[in-house]
């Protein structure tokens, strides 16, 4: 990667972060605090999300008939699910040992915390939760998917593509094989870090 690449993901970092400090700003007035893992809030501000809930006969009432329908098959995929956490956790316990990669730390992609949020029903907070694990797993998965590229295959792609795992800017430039031969130790190295 030339120096000049590397000063503009500098640079896309930088923004990022710039980005998270305009979004936390415009979210200040929402009045809460992490104290060990639990998100709390004030008193007053749990009882306007309260009165905001919509009670649960409101709620189906207003839920789309083909929404209620497909609800079995949406939930019905909590059972592959939860087998590809199970066979991610082997994966990282025998091959990341093996090849001396760093974990990938799975808590760091599920988060779990929109059941503190008062202005939820019981089957919205069930929806979150589902989405929460589901979402995360699959960035879990795909960040073990990008450590283990780096190590075995970390060239891009020649066509772009729509979203790129942490790793992915660290790859060799498509049908660079001079650079391919050069720098696939160093890569190998840097993957095991």
């Amino acid at each position: 990667m030339n120096d000049k690449i590397r000063e503009i993901i500098e640079e896309i970092d930088t923004m990022k972060l710039k980005l998270a400090e305009e979004i936390d700003k415009q979210e200040s007035h929402i009045s809460y605090e992490i104290k060990n893992g639990y998100v709390t809030f004030e008193k007053e501000v749990l009882v306007k999300q309260r009165e905001n809930m919509k009670n649960l006969l409101t709620w189906f009432r207003e839920v789309p008939l083909l929404h209620l329908l497909t609800a079995p098959l949406i939930y019905a995929m909590v059972i592959p699910a939860i087998i590809f956490d199970v066979l991610l956790f082997a994966y990282q316990q025998i091959a990341f040992r093996v090849f001396k990669f760093e974990f990938i730390k799975r808590s760091d992609y599920m988060h779990f915390d929109h059941h503190y949020l008062g202005y939820l029903n019981l089957v919205e907070k069930l929806n979150c939760l589902y989405c929460s694990y589901f979402n995360g797993l699959m960035l879990y998965a795909s960040a073990i998917a990008g450590r283990t590229e780096l190590y075995f295959c970390p060239i891009k792609h020649a066509k772009k593509v729509v979203s790129q795992h942490k790793f992915y800017e660290e790859f060799l430039s498509y049908g660079d094989e001079e650079e391919y031969q050069k720098k696939l130790k160093e890569l190998r190295k840097y993957s095991q870090k």
